[in-house]
């Protein structure tokens, strides 16, 4: 019976909640929250019906028992919760501050600038070499072996320590599991393991088949299972030894005839591009919001899959089944508007990935291998959560505090780095390192690797709860708390998302999606949003209007989908709390910046930290940047599209960094064409994206004039590469029919970006990562370029005076600022005479001064 409940309380949280989402968001219409909360009741209605139960619930409160008999209402809501809403004003003009001329200036530098002789680039290995007989733990990985005894030459046979010879060997397929650690796969897929004697029959990879190597020698071995003991040579039995010995010596020798490890293919074909030294220029492309490690958030139990497991693929895309289905599956099923797509995952993949599959893994390690492949070269991946949201859905395996579950995150990120260095040969040797600062990331992008940021966007930083205008943390436990994120390796930062906190108010959510969050941040707050008319009253620059439902899929919408409901309640509009009469459009919240989100700010500069005002309020990000403009600094992104016209102009100007949200590609290309509007002539200039994928964003459709000129495959990417269709088990994906399915599709999104635009786009995208970087630096009080703001230029003779031979390529920067240009080992500068050079040896360190 406890179990029946437990699945009721499921089935309620993820199907009744979302049907209000899909029901509103498809039909396009607005309404009162009256009418959103009965479309949403008869959705729900329909949507839980029993089998051949052939009543239909209406909108209106009314049901008919059969098709075509009069509808009647047992039960009339409509004197309940009765809200509405006050008739629109007239807009004024839009609030971006830009004029033409600005406008036009700004689109001419931005050319000029894309017109420059981009940065040489080398090519580098994906791989190091591997020998026939490994050199250290770590080598073995994903090769077939045959294993070779020390003690007496023979080779393990499938029948024990026997063969006389190589070919006799059983071919084992080494399969790292995390560093230094192995499944060891047979010809016939199953896995070395077991008790007493050694077995070759385990169908299933796992923690009884992990084996642990340990280097012995220059040509010997050990392998060990935990709990089992050491592989040993016993009279030619392969059985277990409990300690070392000379019998639990063995070498591993290449070989042929394994079969392998079953994983998903990157389907790209050459070498990732490098810079030519370590401190020049970089190219690639840079996503600034993902949510990679948000199977962890909202408790555990929402989101199906995850980006890597020790047990492969099979396990990390398994798909859900049973409860597991009901609730992570039903909700993203009704968030896509298909009830009862197939929750399985590898090798079919039949309904997911998908672009609204909101609650299945979409950044798989291979995935997101593709995009570096591809040339992508920095992502900012941001630890997520949301107490409230979490608490509310019932099933969980992780606690919903905001900052336990971001350290969770960050953990987690560690463990993938190091289980992508085991599948490269070793420590280091993988294309994702997590970095800390921009003198680390352009070293990580020019030896041809993916620089991870690691950011934070949650609900409830540092426990900065607000009841009833009361905060729960003071200045000091927010100090406390920034030194602790820092050191844990944290970097770029919002300070609120869902719901208004202790710091700042937040713009809110629209529609359906709105209408629920609110109701949610009433639990959070004690009470809604404070939403007011704007004054002045623009079209552009408002928070979250609280009378209109967005379009599914909609940004974010998932938080909509996950609020509000609990089994055995006979009515589903007592659930939701009552929202207050709002003025009229377009809204405004009430709540800005609060002195202790000022100290938070403070707090991150000072330890030149990224601050992101997306999710503010209006009010809040124009305070926020004001204080910015204050204290002149220009460590300042906006991820993905949370942010308002007024405030991406002053951004710019601020020298900070803006990646539009990716959405569509058709409009991406849209909102690039007035990017290029605001563009600062004074600084470098470049743009990339922010996916927001991994339930929180969904990812771009299918264009819908593909036909006309689609993306055709093989295309040619970064460096050259061929990039061809991906296929992940019996799933190919081609991006003209399946649009941004996962995070490995993004190569197919930016040639979409190139069919519509043409080649600037892709331009202006392969300088994402050198405008990123360098807005990093002047974070850290580097100085902007000199050529194109010429009051910094200095004479040649103080350059030669503040320099010295043997500094390094960073400490020229703080000396003397950014160039403005960094090509191979050369920085170039304008000086109040011309310009210079200071040229650097390979290591990056100074030689002269021409």
């Amino acid at each position: 019976m406890r179990g029946n409940l437990r699945l009721a309380l499921v089935v309620w949280v993820s199907i009744v909640v979302v049907a209000a989402t899909i029901a509103i968001n498809k039909s396009g219409g607005g309404g009162s929250a009256d009418e959103l909360k009965k479309s949403y009741a008869a959705t729900a209605a329909n949507t839980t019906k029993k089998t051949g139960d052939n009543t239909v619930y209406n909108a209106d409160g009314t049901h008919a028992h059969d098709p075509g008999t009069p509808p009647h209402n047992d039960n009339d809501p409509a004197t309940k919760n009765s809200v509405s809403r006050s008739a629109p004003t007239t807009d004024k003009d839009s609030a971006d501050p830009t004029t033409p001329a600005q406008a036009s200036r700004n689109m001419r530098a931005a050319a000029a600038q894309r017109a420059e002789t981009p940065a040489p680039l080398k090519h580098v290995a994906v791989d190091p070499s591997q020998p026939s007989i490994p050199t250290n733990r770590y080598n073995l990985f994903n090769a077939c072996y045959g294993l070779q005894s020390t003690a007496t030459g023979k080779w393990l046979t499938t029948s024990g320590f026997k063969g006389a010879s190589r070919d006799s060997a059983a071919p084992l397929y080494f399969k790292p599991s995390s560093l230094g650690h192995y499944l060891v796969m047979t010809k016939s897929s199953t896995f070395l393991g077991g008790k007493g004697l050694a077995t070759f029959s385990t169908a299933q990879p796992g923690p009884s088949v992990n084996w642990t190597v340990t280097q012995v020698g220059a040509r010997s071995f050990r392998l060990q299972l935990p709990g089992s003991g050491y592989l040993a040579n016993s009279h030619g039995i392969a059985a277990f030894a409990a300690s070392p010995g000379t019998t639990t010596q063995v070498t591993p020798v290449r070989r042929t005839g394994c079969t392998a490890f079953p994983e998903i293919s990157t389907n790209v074909v050459g070498d990732p591009t490098a810079g030519v030294t370590s401190f020049q220029e970089t190219r690639g492309y840079i996503d600034a919001h993902t949510h990679g490690m948000a199977f962890e958030f909202l408790g555990g139990d929402l989101h199906c899959g995850r980006p890597w497991s020790p047990w492969g693929v099979t396990v990390a895309l398994k798909g859900c089944t049973g409860v597991d289905a009901v609730g992570s599956g039903a909700v993203g099923g009704f968030l896509s508007g298909k009830p009862g797509a197939d929750p399985k995952g590898w090798p079919t993949f039949k309904d997911w990935p998908a672009p609204d599959a909101l609650t299945q893994e979409g950044t798989y390690y291979k995935w997101m291998e593709r995009n570096w492949r591809a040339g992508q070269r920095v992502l900012v991946n941001l630890l997520v959560e949301n107490n409230q949201l979490c608490m509310i859905y019932p099933r969980k395996r992780n606690s919903c505090d905001d900052m336990t579950s971001i350290r969770l995150q960050a953990h987690d990120m560690h463990l993938m780095e190091q289980y992508i260095d085991a599948q490269h040969g070793g420590p280091g040797k993988g294309w994702y390192r997590i970095v800390t600062n921009p003198e680390q990331a352009r070293t990580v992008i020019n030896s041809g690797k993916m620089a991870v940021v690691m950011g934070i966007e949650t609900s409830v930083l540092f426990g900065c709860h607000t009841h009833f205008g009361r905060p729960t943390c003071t200045a000091a436990s927010i100090e406390k708390q920034l030194t602790a994120v820092r050191k844990m390796g944290v970097t770029q930062m919002e300070l609120v998302n869902k719901f208004d906190n202790a710091l700042a108010g937040v713009a809110g959510d629209e529609g359906t999606t709105g209408y629920l969050v609110n109701a949610a941040n009433t639990l959070e707050t004690g009470s809604p949003w404070h939403m007011t008319t704007c004054d002045p009253n623009d079209p552009e620059v408002h928070d979250k209007d609280q009378s209109n439902s967005a379009p599914i899929p909609s940004q974010d919408a998932l938080f909509g989908a996950i609020l509000k409901a609990a089994p055995g309640v006979k009515n589903i509009l007592d659930l939701i709390p009552a929202i207050p009469l709002y003025p009229a459009k377009h809204h405004c919240n009430t709540l800005g910046l609060t002195p202790l989100g000022a100290d938070t700010i403070k707090g991150m500069v000072k330890r030149h930290m990224l601050f992101d005002p997306d999710h503010m309020s209006v009010k809040a990000r124009k305070q926020s940047l004001d204080l910015i403009d204050k204290l002149g600094y220009p460590g300042v992104v906006s991820s993905h599209s949370w942010s308002t016209p007024d405030a991406y102009p002053r951004i710019y100007q601020e020298k900070g960094f803006i990646t539009p949200y990716a959405g569509d590609s058709n409009g991406f290309v849209e909102k690039w064409k007035r990017h290029l509007t605001w563009a600062n002539p004074a600084i470098y200039w470049g743009i990339g994206f922010g996916a927001d994928i991994n339930g929180l964003g969904a990812q771009g459709n299918p264009r819908p004039d593909a036909a006309k000129n689609p993306v055709t495959y093989p295309f040619t990417g970064l460096g050259g590469v061929k990039i061809y269709k991906q296929t992940s088990g019996q799933k190919t994906y081609d991006i003209n029919k399946d649009g941004v399915a996962h995070y490995g599709l993004y190569p197919d999104w930016i040639q979409d970006l190139k069919m519509q635009a043409g080649p600037d786009i892709v331009t202006d995208m392969t300088r994402g990562p050198e405008a990123y970087l360098q807005m990093w630096e002047r974070a850290y009080g580097i100085q902007s370029d000199a050529c194109s703001t010429p009051s910094y230029k200095r004479s040649a003779s103080w350059f030669r005076s503040t320099l010295r031979n043997g500094d390094s390529w960073w400490s020229v920067l703080n000396k003397v600022g950014q160039p403005h240009r960094r090509l191979d080992q050369r920085f170039t500068y304008c000086t109040t005479s011309g310009s210079l050079a200071v040229n650097f040896d390979k290591a990056g360190h100074l030689t002269s001064i021409s």
